[in-house]
């Protein structure tokens, strides 16, 4: 469990750079998500442990107690049972945000297209192997890289007299060095939780200026 947070935490870091989106950001959030996928097992073997692994300590009280609640209620009908379930789904996921410093939005629906990284993620969990992902991500770099670098050499050589060359020569130098400057941090910052998505997504704007 606690590799699979570490996996959305570390592609959370890429993704916006990489493949300019946030939509990792709702990956946790999701109907299909890790999350509720913790809680759907949760809920089907009545092992309120496997949901407890997405909070922090201090907060193990209120989700025992929304699951207590939850396996009450859902013995009622099916109509209660889905009723209840989505209490659940939502109660954890809010908690589980809360506890990393980011606000609850909203569940997101499941089915999204969130892009090849997340599922390449995923995919390297479960299948113990990260050979994938790597070149997945090591083509991303290698196509984003040579493209700025290429862009800011061939616009390097402009007439000293040409002030709309050398406005054109210096975007395409700070799209180049801001890219390897958020490249280089996101490979050396620690695995952080969702309260590091603000300052993420300033670095993807900050490319952007």
């Amino acid at each position: 469990m606690k590799k699979t947070k570490i996996a959305c935490f570390v592609i959370a870091a890429f993704l916006p750079i990489l493949f300019g989106t946030p939509l990792v950001f709702a990956h946790c959030d999701g109907l299909d998500g890790p999350v509720v996928n913790a809680a759907r097992k949760a809920l089907e073997t009545g092992d309120v442990n496997l949901a407890l692994a997405w909070v922090q300590k201090a907060d193990e009280t209120e989700i025992k107690a929304a699951f207590e609640k939850t396996m009450t209620v859902r013995r009622l009908n099916r109509q209660a049972q889905d009723l209840a379930d989505m209490y659940f789904f939502e109660t954890l996921v809010r908690v589980h945000r809360a506890g990393e410093g980011a606000p609850y939005t909203g569940l997101k629906p499941a089915g999204r297209d969130l892009g090849p990284a997340i599922p390449a993620g995923d995919k390297a969990i479960e299948t113990r192997s990260a050979e994938a992902l790597l070149q997945l991500l090591t083509s991303e770099v290698r196509q984003g890289l040579h493209a700025r670098f290429h862009e800011a050499v061939e616009k390097a050589n402009y007439a000293k007299d040409d002030v709309h060359a050398g406005r054109a020569f210096v975007k395409a130098y700070v799209e180049y060095i801001h890219y390897v400057e958020q490249l280089y941090a996101a490979a050396k910052r620690p695995a952080g939780g969702h309260m590091h998505e603000a300052e993420t997504m300033s670095a993807v704007e900050h490319q952007h200026e």
